[in-house]
């Protein structure tokens, strides 16, 4: 079945005691059992107690499982839980390559949390497959990548440095958050791990929090299956169904959002109070043509710089009306967001910096609306900067980060 049939069905079958159309959301905390040690099967999974399994969530496991085209997933309560969870297939002493732009809160679990108990990490352009091997440890068991980033949407060729890594028995993750499954599959790109946080494109509509992890490994699934369990970072069967009910319009909105996110994207890159417009969807980006390669489209996120200084891009921020201030992306209502000051306020000023992400950089969350109120809402922000200049920074940057001690 085609991709846009397999999101209304795959995973969240009607369901198979009432008939509902609508998999139901089964609201328990525990399951009974006919006899000691007896668990119920349903649905090919062991009912005991829902910390370790829960119908709905099952449902959506297999749902977000067969849209990466993987053959197993995980749901999780958030998508930190979810990247908490991958990074637990390590251990105190391994090393991590990682994207040198991410998301911020990744990078604070990274080097906050994870550097504590002896894991390193090193902060490279993965864009450049020389850099990633040069980078590569014989303790290396992790290569981290965001394809398209978070915040500067770089382009990270993912069969060519998951092979890199593959040939040195590293495994890579890629966080898929800003493609979706949709737009892109690092499975068959030869990725071994997928994470999602579900609380942007694929419950899309800005209320619920949870994370996703789909892996073709049964070795992997089974590690990140134990830590799923003993560690109970699960979403509840409410969050779970608001996902499913989602994912059912995934196709049809990251349409609306990839082809409003162009029309902005091109409007902006004309604007003379513009420095600098990151999105894999114009030509004049780097990544363009891997982009065109590995994804079906361009995805919904638009970053970008003013020429004006830092306070002329909170004076814009301050003057949209249609896009909302706030944290988060992939909702069906248009966001803006500071990212030095917001999401990636975690990240050390100098280390933001040197990654290319400017003091007044601004990233769009680009919603369903109307396109043309978008570019509406944009210029009348826009009327209100003086115009300036300032020096243009480096894209690219590298950082390390050995481990705590």
């Amino acid at each position: 079945m085609q991709f846009d049939t397999r999101v209304v069905h795959d995973g969240q079958p009607n369901d198979p005691l009432t008939g509902a159309i609508s998999f139901p959301i089964y609201q328990t905390s525990t399951f009974s059992q006919a006899e000691a040690g007896a668990p119920m099967e349903y649905m090919g999974r062991t009912l005991s107690y829902a910390r370790s399994e829960n119908p709905t969530r099952t449902a959506l496991e297999n749902a977000v499982a067969s849209l990466e085209g993987g053959a197993f997933g995980l749901a999780f309560s958030s998508g930190l839980a979810a990247v908490n969870t991958a990074l637990s297939l390590l251990s105190a002493g391994d090393h991590v390559v990682a994207c040198r732009d991410l998301y911020g809160g990744s990078y604070r679990l990274f080097t906050k949390v994870y550097a504590r108990f002896g894991v390193s990490f090193d902060f490279v352009d993965t864009t450049d497959a020389g850099e990633v091997e040069r980078s590569l440890r014989p303790n290396t068991r992790l290569l981290w990548l965001e394809s398209p980033s978070n915040p500067l949407l770089c382009v990270t060729d993912i069969a060519a440095v998951s092979a890199i890594a593959r040939a040195q028995g590293v495994l890579t993750v890629v966080d898929n958050t800003f493609a979706t499954p949709y737009l892109q599959n690092p499975l068959a790109l030869g990725a071994d791990v997928v994470v999602h946080s579900t609380t942007k494109y694929l419950n899309g509509h800005g209320d619920v929090i949870g994370g996703a992890i789909v892996t073709d490994d049964t070795g992997i699934r089974d590690r990140l299956k134990f830590h799923q369990n003993a560690a109970g970072a699960i979403p509840g069967p409410q969050d779970c169904f608001l996902v499913l009910r989602g994912l059912k319009t995934l196709s049809l909105r990251m349409e609306r959002h990839c082809a409003n996110a162009a029309k902005i994207a091109s409007h902006l890159s004309e604007h003379g109070l513009v420095e600098r417009v990151y999105y894999p969807g114009l030509p004049s980006h780097p990544g363009h043509a891997i982009a065109r390669r590995q994804m079906r489209a361009f995805g919904g996120i638009v970053s970008f710089v003013l020429r004006a200084e830092v306070e002329a891009s909170r004076r814009f921020l301050s003057r949209l009306r249609v896009f909302t201030l706030a944290e988060s992306l992939g909702a069906v209502k248009s966001l803006a967001c500071h990212p030095p000051s917001m999401t990636h306020a975690s990240v050390e000023p100098e280390v933001r910096r040197a990654a290319g992400v400017a003091d007044g950089l601004i990233r769009l969350s680009v919603g369903i609306e109307d396109a043309a109120d978008l570019v509406d809402d944009l210029d009348r922000a826009l009327e209100g900067v003086p115009a300036g200049t300032r020096r243009p920074r480096a894209h690219c940057a590298s950082t390390s980060l050995a481990p705590a001690t």
